[in-house]
């Protein structure tokens, strides 16, 4: 058996949609202006929460029946982001997410920001709310949109790997995704219901689900305990 580690030791890497940031009437909202565009009905938050997946031509998959083309996705992915944008800034963080966020880093231990948001929108965004100084590290998606952030995890916590290791890092995101990112770097990964799934999707993942970020801390302490 190897030392029980203290919870100081423990490094909790934040997703931001839909976790930090309770923006899920934005991305419904966006993701019907999306739809519109290649004649979709509107989608309601429970069948958003029921159908999401990630990569997320996939989603659309789902609900057209075949994946989009480039040229439908190209389109739709940018009428997204255009909507989301405008109304975005009417979103707070969750509740209890600034608390949280300070006691942690007061406590002396250590935690990031990687999200598939766009990294130079990102940034100036999670300044604005005015808690970057709680991150070693505030990181978005480099790259085209849609993927898994599998890979973005990898190259996360390799530039953390003075600060941390992968089996005292806990992910704490709303989706199936966070938990496949955590299991392809070997961390843990604890799963919110406020955010893009339903709590049986998520569920389904095999990983503790929560429905508050307070609850999420506590399970990952006990996760690297």
């Amino acid at each position: 058996m190897g030392k029980h580690r203290g919870t100081h030791d423990a490094h909790l890497v934040w997703d931001w949609n839909g976790t930090l940031l309770d923006d899920i009437t934005a991305v419904i909202g966006a993701t019907n202006a999306a739809f519109a565009e290649i004649g979709l009905a509107p989608i309601t938050l429970e069948r958003y929460r029921e159908m999401y997946c990630v990569p997320v031509p996939r989603f659309y998959e789902r609900l057209l029946g075949r994946l989009p083309t480039d040229a439908e996705w190209d389109s739709m992915d940018g009428i997204f982001h255009r909507y989301y944008s405008e109304h975005r800034i009417g979103c707070g963080l969750t509740q209890g997410a600034e608390e949280l966020l300070g006691e942690w880093r007061r406590a002396g231990r250590s935690q990031s920001l990687l999200s598939m948001f766009g990294h130079d929108e990102l940034i100036p965004i999670v300044r604005g709310y005015g808690i970057e100084e709680h991150f070693l590290r505030v990181e978005g998606r480099r790259g085209r949109s849609g993927g898994s952030k599998a890979i973005h995890m990898a190259a996360h916590l390799a530039a953390l790997a003075d600060a941390t290791a992968p089996e005292r890092t806990v992910v704490i995101g709303d989706a199936a995704d966070d938990a496949i990112a955590a299991a392809h770097v070997g961390a843990r990964a604890v799963l919110y219901t406020g955010g893009s799934h339903s709590r049986a999707s998520l569920e389904s993942v095999g990983v503790p689900v929560v429905d508050t970020l307070e609850e999420a801390v506590e399970v990952a302490i006990d996760l690297v305990a």
